[in-house]
């Protein structure tokens, strides 16, 4: 069973229902891109306690008569240049994403984006510089300000042209992920990035 798409050019686009046509579930969305997100992390952050700090192990002084609080090291956490009492450590926030849940969560978006009419698709998408104005002119033409470019290959001039523009970002077939499918408004693609995600998602 396959869906049809209007793409730009007036053509019908037959989509294949089992990659864009599949039920949305918000709770495996949630827990694949949370999960994508934190495996970015660097968790580099990291703190010395007393026990990593450079310093003499002398007592300051005798436990008694000095009228001061006792003391028994330099390191001490209270002291200026002392130890950190609760301190941070190196942590590895990469946890494993089954593969098959992460497909399904590709495909989920990937039907979500035609039902609310978010993807377009375009049979070839290119400029002939790498101009920002030019990129700019060509969106505009088709009313779009917000948009992730799926190429099939990377084009150098899109992508030089779109690197100073927050809201526009391009990125070849290989390199989507659930984040940045989201993240904007609209996801334009070429025929031949949408033949290459259906077999990679099929």
């Amino acid at each position: 069973m396959e869906l049809k798409l209007l793409d730009l050019t007036n053509k019908n686009i037959k989509l294949s229902k089992y990659v864009f046509g599949c039920n949305f579930n918000s709770s495996l969305i949630h827990q694949v891109i949370t999960t994508y997100i934190n495996s970015g992390r660097q968790g580099t952050k990291s703190q010395k306690n007393r026990s990593e700090v450079k310093g003499s192990g002398k007592k300051p002084w005798r436990q008694k008569g000095t009228g001061k609080a006792r003391a028994g090291s330099f390191q001490s956490p209270i002291w200026r240049s002392g130890g950190v009492t609760f301190a941070a450590r190196n942590k590895n926030y990469v946890r494993k994403i089954n593969k098959k849940m992460y497909k399904k969560t590709l495909k989920i978006i990937f039907s979500e984006l035609v039902r609310k009419n978010r993807l377009i698709i375009f049979n070839k998408f290119t400029i002939n510089y790498p101009k920002t104005k030019i990129l700019i002119k060509k969106l505009s033409f088709f009313n779009i300000n917000n948009a992730l470019i799926i190429t099939e290959f990377l084009d150098n001039n899109l992508l030089l042209a779109a690197r100073n523009l927050y809201n526009i970002d391009v990125v070849s077939v290989f390199c989507i992920n659930p984040v940045n499918l989201i993240k904007f408004k609209k996801v334009v693609i070429t025929t031949n990035a949408l033949k290459k995600i259906e077999d990679k998602l099929s």
